[in-house]
């Protein structure tokens, strides 16, 4: 099995197994969530003071899941978030968790297949844990969508497992890639996207993959602004 490969079907239905929990979310890791969220708030904050920062009006959760991060991290620092999740069971439990929240819409499909319908623009698309569900064509033609749902100074959070390999890591188990540093680079300036900033997260466990979370802009922002 190689990166070209990947089965989306085969993805789809690994994750409609998976329990609509945050231990689900996290395959078991759910002690993680605190570390995990403290790390994308110092990263965030550190967005938001920068030169031409993002503002704080809209973001675009993908890969949303149960709303995990839309309410423990998203839903504090912006006045409106939208959430992009495949599952529907997962999209039902997420709709649940942000009662009386500031989340505004709830997209079902893939990335690979999303279409915003309502010409919406974001200040931040946080994307976290998904992208090694797409083939590296797909997320290309992905990251080049979210470039124009930017509003102007808008970021594109990319936060993800990254592979010692060089070539990468294929799971066939659930149809996945975890891409090296280097793929992300490659795939990043593909994309035409320059980073801004990035962080490495802190305090997981030695044994699991090093986390590295990415701020992303296309590489003409400035002749748009």
């Amino acid at each position: 099995m190689n990166m070209d490969e990947l089965d989306y079907e085969k993805s789809k239905n690994y994750w409609s197994n998976v329990p609509a929990s945050v231990n689900g979310m996290l395959g078991g890791f759910s002690s993680l969530t605190t570390k995990d969220i403290k790390d994308s708030d110092l990263f965030l904050r550190k967005l938001f003071q920068m030169e031409n920062g993002p503002s704080n009006s809209r973001v675009l959760d993908c890969g949303a899941g149960i709303g995990r991060i839309t309410k423990n991290l998203l839903c504090k620092h912006f006045k409106c978030v939208d959430l992009l999740e495949q599952d529907e069971k997962f999209l039902e439990k997420a709709k649940l968790n942000c009662i009386g929240s500031n989340v505004e819409n709830f997209y079902c499909s893939g990335l690979q297949e999303f279409t915003p319908t309502d010409n919406q623009k974001y200040d931040v698309i946080w994307i976290q844990w998904v992208l090694g569900y797409i083939t590296d064509d797909d997320l290309i033609k992905f990251l080049n969508k979210c470039c124009k749902l930017l509003n102007t100074n808008g970021i594109i959070v990319v936060k993800e497992n990254i592979s010692q390999e060089e070539e990468g890591e294929i799971d066939s188990e659930d149809s996945s890639i975890t891409r090296s540093y280097i793929q992300f680079c490659i795939i990043f300036q593909k994309a035409n996207l320059i980073c801004k900033a990035n962080r490495t997260q802190k305090n997981f466990p030695s044994e699991l993959y090093r986390v590295e979370m990415f701020a992303l802009q296309p590489a003409n922002e400035k002749l748009n602004s």
